[in-house]
This record gives structure tokens, sequence and C-alpha cells, in this order.
């Protein structure tokens, strides 16, 4: 008798997420990928001979490796919540990147831009957030910890993905979100809210930092909060050279995922073999 994935079964999958308390956004891509996985199979019973198929499907419609891999983690993730564990399926073996695309790397000139186009066009508090994030190296799930009480304190203690961790937050920043807090009498709790007093939501923070490229010159494929965390890895790196202290800094639990910010660009890492000298 196989297994079939039923709403029931993802249902008690969310709910193990929560209990496990994941981050909203990896919650999200989980069951999004479950449910990506049941659609596919359209009926038919989960088995390694199925998700073998699922994966190669994957790859044949053109999904990165890397993008198929993340899917196999989150189906493996609820193959073991149900208890299905004979059924989980090997992940692509993907040789380590030596650069990031050029495409994708956001300069300090590109950052400055962004900000300067956000004051332009009065968005006081979609530059503060960005320069929340890009100078501290939180997530942008992590936004809601930046509470008046932690700004006062000059830092922020961070629960998350099971970890504790406590962010510093630098002086200038302090000042800055603090006449911030005075100018829109923000009392306690978080600071960055909508007009309602919600937190924002990742949708919008996205939404709002891609409307500033046409202003700013910067290419939109570099536009997202994540590469804010980025240039503030590879910034802090250039600084200490202490790739363990930027891993306690970024909430990391392996250095091998904080080597992933490090990387250089293709342009960086061609200029690096033509200093080799090595053809005549």
């Amino acid at each position: 008798m196989g297994y079939f994935i039923s709403g029931a079964d993802i249902a008690a999958f969310a709910a193990q997420l929560r209990r496990e308390e994941r981050a909203k956004g990896t919650l999200e891509k989980y069951l999004r990928d479950v449910r990506a996985l049941q659609r596919w199979l359209d009926g038919r019973p989960v088995a390694q001979d199925s998700l073998a198929g699922w994966k190669a499907w994957l790859l044949q419609e053109g999904y990165a490796p890397a993008t198929v891999n993340s899917m196999l983690a989150a189906v493996n993730t609820f193959l073991r919540c149900m208890g299905w564990t004979e059924c989980r399926v090997k992940f692509l073996k993907i040789q380590r990147r030596l650069f990031r695309e050029h495409r994708r790397e956001l300069t300090r000139a590109e950052y400055a831009r962004l900000l300067d186009a956000a004051r332009q066009q009065g968005r006081e508090r979609l530059a503060l957030l960005m320069e929340t994030i890009c100078a501290t190296g939180i997530r942008v799930s992590e936004l809601r910890y930046i509470t008046l009480a932690a700004v006062r304190l000059g830092r922020a203690e961070i629960a998350l993905k099971g970890k504790l961790r406590t962010i510093l937050l630098p002086a200038k920043l302090c000042r800055k979100l603090q006449a911030y807090a005075r100018k829109h009498a923000i009392a306690s709790g978080e600071l960055f809210l909508t007009a309602r007093g919600k937190p924002l939501g990742r949708r919008q923070i996205w939404g709002e930092m891609k409307g500033l490229c046409p202003l700013a010159g910067v290419e939109k494929s570099k536009v997202f909060p994540h590469n804010l965390r980025h240039l503030f890895a590879t910034t802090f790196y250039q600084s200490c050279k202490d790739i363990a202290r930027l891993a306690d800094v970024l909430g990391h639990s392996s250095i091998e995922t904080t080597r992933v910010y490090l990387l250089t660009t293709g342009r960086e890492h061609r200029r690096a073999l033509d200093r080799l000298g090595l053809v005549s």
C-alpha cells in the first residue's frame, strides 16, 4: 500500500513546522513545494521511484539544480514528518560555486544610490529599513526584533530557528532610528510598521525596494532584502577577515553557509586568474 498526500497531511506538516518555530518564509516555501509535488503526482502514490521522476522532471523544466535541491529538502522534511522516511530522495550533487553572478551582485555604490532614491521620493521608512538590514546583517524576517527598546539599548535579542543571538546596533543607526520613532510618535514596540500599525510584510518590502530601481539606475535583479545582508557580510569580512565571527553575527550554524556569502563575482575571479600570468 502506497502513501498518498492529503490536505490533512499538509496541514499536519504546517503545524509541525510552527512547533519547530520555523521562519515564516521557510514555512511558506516548504508548503508550496509539497503542494507542487502533490499536483505533479496527480493522485499517484508517493514512492522513491515517483520522487526520482519528479526530480528529473524539475530539471527538464529548467529549474536550477540549487532550486531543485531546495525543493527536495522541503519534501524530505515533509516525508520525515509523516514517517515516510523510506521514500526520501537523494539531492543532486553540485560542485561548490567559485563565484557569484555579477548581475546579482549589489555594490556599495548601488546601495548608496538606492538610499538616495528612497530619500528623494520621501520614503524615509524604506531608507531606514534598508540601512538597518545592511548595517547589521539581519534577515528581513528579523526586522520585528528592531524595537524601540532594542534601539535604546543598542542591541537586539533575536530568537529564530531555535537559536538566540545578540545583534549590536551601530550608534549612528540608533540615533537615526530614535529620531524616526520620535517623529512618528512611536512610544514602544516595533519600528517598521504599516500606516495601520501592522508589521511590514516581506512582499511589501520587496515591492518598495524594486520601485526604487528606475530612479537609482540599479538592475532589479540585484535589489532584494537578502542582497543587503550579502553586502553586509562581504563588507564585514573585508574589515575583520574572521569568517567564524561573521558566521556568529549572521546566525549561521555552519561556516559552509557563510562561505556562500563571501563568493566573489566572475569578473573578480577572472582578474585573479589574469594576475597569475601563466599565459605567455
